[in-house]
């Protein structure tokens, strides 16, 4: 099961190579790790995507605790949240099909960023769903590159 953890932590150099090791001590791997400033620049958000059981959750919430620049861990399971992702896909195109992946990017409010001779660049930013029918719908085309942020996430 995968689970979305939020964490707060001091703004401090290193504590970001602290959580990772802490993860990589213990075996468990991060599906998706973004970070950045809050309102408060000396305090800064962790959104960590981790897989596991409720027992490796406990274990992971219980080290990430014991961390003295950890603020506040909140594991939003089970909870009402909104989570966002950004990603920039490269697509093939030709003057023939350049239309239909213009249209398609409409269709799911995405942007086009950056446009070739032979590719379009597109930004989407959505919840996991939306992304990855929009993915599923350019594969045809041919995706060159794709690269994306962290999941962000914020309890409601």
């Amino acid at each position: 099961m995968k689970h979305t953890i939020s964490v707060l932590v001091e703004n401090k150099p290193g504590v970001l190579a602290r959580i990772a090791g802490l993860f990589s001590g213990r075996g468990y791997n991060i599906d998706s790790l973004s970070v950045g400033a809050t309102q408060d620049a000396a305090v800064s958000r962790m959104t960590i995507v981790a897989q596991g059981d409720d027992a490796v959750l406990e274990q992971i919430t219980k080290q990430l605790n014991k961390l003295i620049d950890v603020i506040k861990v909140q594991d939003f399971s089970g909870k009402d949240f909104v989570e966002r992702e950004l990603f920039l896909i490269k697509v093939s195109c030709t003057g023939q099909n350049r239309s239909e992946v213009m249209q398609v990017a409409d269709i799911f409010r995405a942007k086009i960023v950056g446009v070739s001779r032979n590719t379009i660049i597109i930004e989407i930013t959505g919840a996991a769903k939306k992304t990855a029918a929009f993915i599923e719908l350019l594969r045809p085309f041919g995706i060159k590159e794709l690269v994306r942020t962290g999941k962000v996430a914020v309890a409601r």
